[in-house]
This record gives C-alpha cells, sequence and structure tokens, in this order.
C-alpha cells in the first residue's frame, strides 16, 4: 500500500474530528488540572475570593462536558477507545437532542445523539468523568450547520458540581450568588428520577470561554419548589428559537422593501386590479416576466399579505390596493423611493451613526434635495411620494376652523396636495403655495384638477430666506423635521415675522413618544438621520422650539400614520 493510500485510510479510521479532537483533549486537560476551588475561580471570575470559599464547602467538581461529531457513531467509539479512554456504555441523549431540535428547527428523527462517559483522574486524586455528547453528522445529511454553530458556540458544552447538603436554604443561596455577583442566567433544569437527582442548569451572561456554554448544579433528591422558582426565572429554548426567527424577520426586512419595490416597478398591482386577479402565467404575461422567477417573488408577496391566491388566481389584499397608482392614497411612489434612491443610502447608515454625517451625502456627494432637484424624473418621483401619505392630510380642515380666515399661506407646500384639500373644503379660502419653481408647475396642474387653481397664487421661492406676508394661516407640513434645531428656529423666526399678532401656524409632523410606545416616528428620525439631515421630535421638543421663535402652542390632535397637527399662535413681540 503506498503512502498517499495509508493517509486515506488512516483519515478513514479516524471518526471524530481533529476540531473536535482538540475542543475533547482541552476539557480532558481542565479535568485533570482542576480541583473544586480552581474550577470554580475558571467559571466564576466575578465571584470574590470569600464567595467562591463558600460555594467550595458544598459545591463539588463533578465532570465536564462536550458535543462531538462523528461521520459514524460505533466508529467514533473505537477511535475513543484507542485514545486510551475507558468508555463505557453508549446510551440515547433525548435531553441534548431536543435541545438541538429547538435551537436549528429539524425534526428529532433526523438528529442520532448518544452519551458516553470515561473516568478521569484530577491532580488532586480525585476521579472524575468526561461526559461525551455524540452527534452523529454523516455526509449528505444537511447537519453540518448545526456542527459548525455548535462548535462555535458551545452550547452543550458544561462544567456540573455536585452539591453535598441536599437543603433547600443552601440551594437558594448557590443560586442567588450564581445569578447575582457570579453573573449566570437560569437556563432550566429538573429531576431525574432515574437518578433521583434535580439538576439546576445556568449560563453565562458573557461568555469568556468556548470551554464553558453552561454550568450545572446536581442535588441528589427531588426539590420541585426549587425547580418551579429556576425554571420561572429561565429561558427556555423554545423562547430562543422563537427569538432567533423573530431577530431573523427583521434582519430580512431589506428583502421585504426590494419584493414591495419590484411589485411596484413591475405594475403588478395594476395588472391584478384590472384584471380582477390572475393565474400566475397571465400575470407573468402582463409584467413581462420570467414565469418561475414571478412566481417566487408571488409567494413571497403573499406571505408578507400583499397577495392572496384563490381558486389558482392571484388577487390583492387590502395592502396590495395600496400598490395600485389609480387611487387616492396609493403609496406606489413611496414603494420605489424607499425600494431605490433611499435603499441605496440607507446601506450606509453606520457610516451616519459613525460620523454624525448624511449617509445620502456620503453615497450621492450631495444633499438630497439638490441632489433630487437635478433630476425631471427623480424630482416628479419624489413629489409624488410626498403627496402619497395624503391620508394624514384628510382631517386638518375638520380640526382647523378657517371660517374667519382669508388666506392660508402653505409653506413648501410640495404640489399642493394639502392646500388642495383646505382649499377643496372651505371655498371662500385663498390659498398661497410657496415652493422651489421646478415644483410650482406640478402644484398647479395638481390644484388645476382639484378645481382650486384659479383661487391660488403660486410663488417660487427659497422658505429659508424669505415667506410671503399677509396670510391669515400658515401651515409647515413636514418641512421642521428636514432641519436641525437651528435651522428649524431661523424657519420659524422667519415665519413670525411674516404674521401677525394672533396668526396661527399649523405644523404637521410626527411625533416621536415621549416613552418607549411604538411609533412610525421611531423608524422615520433614523430616516430623517441617514438621508436627510434632519430629526423627528417629541411635542416638548416643538413646544420648546416654537416658544423660543415667537410662537405659543395651544392645541394638538392626532392625525392618521402616527402624524400630529400642532396649532400654534404669533405672540406680541416682546418690547
Amino acid at each position: 500500500m503506498t503512502q498517499h493510500a495509508l493517509a486515506i485510510d488512516r483519515r478513514e479510521q479516524e471518526q471524530i474530528d481533529p476540531a473536535d479532537r482538540a475542543r475533547l483533549d482541552e476539557m480532558i486537560a481542565f479535568i485533570r488540572d482542576h480541583d473544586d476551588k480552581k474550577a470554580l475561580a475558571a467559571i466564576l471570575p466575578n465571584l470574590s475570593t470569600a464567595d467562591r470559599a463558600v460555594m467550595s464547602r458544598y459545591c463539588r467538581f463533578s465532570h465536564a462536558a462536550l458535543l462531538v461529531f462523528p461521520r459514524q457513531l460505533a466508529a467514533a467509539l473505537l477511535d475513543l477507545r484507542a485514545s486510551g479512554l475507558d468508555i463505557g456504555k453508549i446510551i440515547p441523549s433525548v435531553v441534548v437532542r431536543e435541545r438541538l431540535c429547538l435551537r436549528y428547527g429539524v425534526h428529532p428523527e433526523a438528529l442520532d445523539v448518544g452519551i458516553v462517559h470515561a473516568p478521569v483522574d484530577g491532580a488532586d486524586g480525585r476521579q472524575r468523568e468526561i461526559e461525551i455528547f455524540l452527534l452523529t453528522v454523516a455526509p449528505g445529511t444537511g447537519q453540518d450547520e448545526i456542527a459548525a454553530g455548535e462548535r462555535v458556540h458551545s452550547h452543550e458544552t458544561h462544567i456540573a458540581f455536585e452539591v453535598s447538603a441536599p437543603d433547600t436554604v443552601i440551594l437558594s443561596g448557590l443560586r442567588a450568588t450564581l445569578t447575582g455577583p457570579g453573573q449566570m442566567r437560569c437556563d432550566g433544569g429538573g429531576y431525574n428520577a432515574y437518578e433521583d437527582a434535580t439538576v439546576l442548569y445556568f449560563r453565562p451572561a458573557s461568555p469568556s470561554s468556548r470551554m464553558l456554554g453552561r454550568v450545572e448544579l446536581i442535588v441528589k433528591g427531588h426539590h420541585p419548589e426549587i425547580v418551579r422558582t429556576h425554571r420561572s426565572e429561565s429561558t427556555p429554548p423554545q423562547a430562543t428559537s422563537r427569538s432567533a426567527k423573530q431577530l431573523l424577520q427583521l434582519m430580512t426586512g431589506a428583502w421585504t422593501t426590494q419584493a414591495i419595490a419590484a411589485a411596484a416597478e413591475l405594475s403588478l398591482a395594476d395588472h391584478l386590479a384590472d384584471s380582477g386577479g390572475a393565474t400566475g402565467e397571465r400575470l407573468a404575461e402582463l409584467a413581462d416576466t420570467d414565469p418561475d422567477s414571478l412566481s417566487r417573488l408571488l409567494r413571497y408577496l403573499t406571505s408578507l399579505g400583499i397577495l392572496r391566491s384563490a381558486q389558482g388566481r392571484v388577487q390583492l389584499t387590502e395592502l396590495g390596493h395600496l400598490l395600485r397608482t389609480d387611487t387616492d392614497c396609493s403609496l406606489h411612489p413611496l414603494a420605489q423611493l424607499y425600494g431605490g434612491l433611499f435603499y441605496e443610502s440607507f446601506g450606509q447608515l453606520t457610516h451616519t451613526v459613525r460620523t454624525g454625517r448624511q449617509a445620502f451625502e456620503h453615497v450621492f456627494g450631495a444633499n438630497h434635495f439638490d441632489y433630487i432637484a437635478e433630476r425631471p424624473e427623480l424630482a416628479r418621483l419624489f413629489d409624488r411620494a410626498m403627496a402619497a401619505s395624503a391620508a394624514m392630510f384628510t382631517p386638518v380642515a375638520d380640526f382647523v376652523d378657517f371660517s374667519a380666515a382669508r388666506v392660508v399661506v402653505d409653506v413648501a407646500g410640495g404640489d399642493g396636495e394639502l392646500l388642495g384639500k383646505v382649499l377643496g373644503a372651505v371655498p371662500h379660502l385663498r390659498g398661497v403655495l410657496l415652493e422651489r419653481s421646478h415644483v410650482i408647475e406640478a402644484a398647479r396642474e395638481k390644484l388645476g384638477r382639484l378645481g382650486c387653481a384659479e383661487r391660488c397664487e403660486f410663488v417660487a421661492g427659497d422658505f429659508t430666506r424669505t415667506i410671503p406676508g399677509g396670510g391669515d394661516v400658515y401651515i409647515l407640513s413636514r418641512v421642521l423635521h428636514d432641519w436641525d434645531d437651528e435651522q428649524c428656529l431661523s424657519i420659524l423666526r422667519r415665519c413670525a415675522d411674516a404674521m401677525a399678532e394672533g396668526t396661527e401656524l399649523l405644523v404637521l409632523e410626527r411625533l416621536l413618544p415621549e416613552g418607549d410606545s411604538p411609533s412610525l416616528a421611531t423608524a422615520w428620525d433614523v430616516h430623517m438621520m441617514c438621508n436627510v439631515g434632519g430629526r423627528e421630535r417629541t411635542l416638548s421638543h416643538y413646544r420648546r422650539l416654537l416658544q423660543e421663535s415667537g410662537f405659543q402652542l395651544h392645541a394638538q390632535c392626532q392625525l392618521p400614520l402616527d402624524a400630529a397637527l400642532l396649532r400654534a399662535r404669533r405672540r406680541t413681540p416682546r418690547s
């Protein structure tokens, strides 16, 4: 036999992977070199010497365990015995198998886990044990991911101590020491009737070594009260699995953004609305797409609740209808904007967090206002996107009494969506729309369609420099959140200079909650930081800005989409 063939034959006989062999040798060395006190010091470095001395009175280092991944179980036993370990009989491990199934989402029948024990002599003359869990990972089983994950995180590696005094008070004290100054967290446990022993599991809050995945306290007898308390403070494997699933869903949010953007770009909602629903094949024809690729996108969109499938036909849900281009509340342009321009810059969010500078400027070389203004097609998309949240504007005319007003001035009013709703609801009002010159034409067209253009004056200008006077009511809708506090104060003061005493200012913004309650404003605040250079603010923050710039906040009204209408009046200037 050649040297090459001998090497291959030797590798085939080695059923314990070299990485696992190194971990096993390391664990055996730990058992040989550590007595009770040294083991406690190794796993509880945060405990004081006095606390460890107390624990060593009651805790005896009994064994250490780890999980290895042979290709064949029987051959692995031969390999272990050949290495000098006096391996006993292999027995199935139901507990470890269940934990692995929950952790990696596999069926129990797919895993074959066994346990063997071997004695190891300690330096102090006492005999302890090495407990070896063996998970068979044969080629082609698809379980290499489990082996890789366990080798990195050592979830099943543990150090075990026998408690010499089966007393409830002592057990409670040991638990309190481990979870308090020991900085461990409860990790389950139970009663083993076969061995008549109670086992309490602990896991370090911040593992300092791959050797230490878990600590076990083993005490003779059944201690149900202690077990109930311990379990109530534990995070079960099911909860860990649920948390991992939730985090994965959050991390793949970018995929959701792009799937919705693709649906918008392909006009899937329009095709389905026009046809009243269609088969996947027919929709592929209408959208000019690859049928197989589209079917997979449709399945994902269905899981998101945007589409539904009924009798072989794809149909729009309530969410899906919002992606149509022919509805009053269409979010189609927002899907394109968030999945396009802002998606690209959001990929550099870390740059913003590290430097305090806009990722948009970092990516595109200009602030988003200038960049968009120089690109007519993008500017039209942006203006449509800003009007897409029209639902938040609808109640404004209901909350404000315009009966005594003659002129309403919409500062940076975009394409006139809000001003059109106000003028439409109050026929005697006249409007003034202040906007950049490239937006004015779109606003004139929008207000013309709404039948309000003849009652509106269109003023091209920069609101950060000049604001028209003569209005009875002024509107700042989603303007202030684009700017930092200093710029906000400058804008508000210019408004105050243009307004007479008692004139009302309407501010429409999303408000950050004062506490941790959920709100769209929290996500939009990060968006403003990353892409615009502004921020969302709390009510108290806006109240302070208004106060400093010459206004008195006198009312707040809740609007749709987590927005708010803030009503303030121009105060009498101080002499």
